[in-house]
């Protein structure tokens, strides 16, 4: 389900081996010292109640509101620094697609009491890619970035998929890129 009026720059490429990179054009979040994961927080609460299907298993994922405060606020942001924390607060822009180009399912059960209700059904893990830009003098893109995620998707008792949180950000360094080398 797309939403309405989004000024979003979001893109999904292939790159030379033709697996999907969501590319995301503009930094939203800026600063790699301090990032204000309340206005993360906040833009997030846009996709509440929102839902997307991952293209490669025909599963429908949904946006619960326990996504903005997990996602800007879980242990795993808050030990997050510099460009990875940068990477994470502007992946934001991309969950839809994120979402949509998710690959790899592993499953792993639920093991913690506080999580009985919430993922009483396990949890899943895919993989995704997202690029962001670098840029040069006179704010023209030199490069992307790309950043390989984890996404962790909770099965609730309503027998639901929630994404709950985006981990494990790392920078692939071969596969850093020119504009020129995007395949729509």
């Amino acid at each position: 389900m797309a939403m309405g009026n989004n000024p979003r720059s979001v893109s999904v490429v292939k790159d030379a081996k033709g697996n999907h990179i969501v590319v995301i054009n503009d930094i939203v979040f800026k600063g790699k010292q301090s990032i204000n994961w309340d206005d993360v927080e906040g833009y997030l609460r846009k996709y509440v109640g929102e839902f997307y299907t991952i293209a490669a298993t025909n599963e429908i994922v949904y946006i619960g509101p326990d996504l903005p405060d997990e996602y800007a606020h879980s242990e795993y942001t808050a030990v997050l620094k510099g460009a990875n924390a940068k990477a994470k607060a502007n992946a934001a822009q991309g969950i839809p697609e994120l979402i949509e180009t998710a690959s790899g399912m592993r499953y792993v059960e639920n093991l913690k009491r506080k999580h009985k209700n919430d993922a009483k059904y396990g949890w899943y893990r895919y993989e995704s890619r997202f690029a962001l830009p670098v840029f040069g003098d006179g704010d023209e893109v030199e490069r992307y970035n790309v950043y390989h995620v984890a996404m962790i998707f909770r099965h609730g008792k309503d027998n639901k998929k929630y994404l709950y949180d985006i981990m494990n950000i790392k920078k692939e360094m071969s596969s850093l890129f020119q504009s020129e080398d995007l395949t729509q």
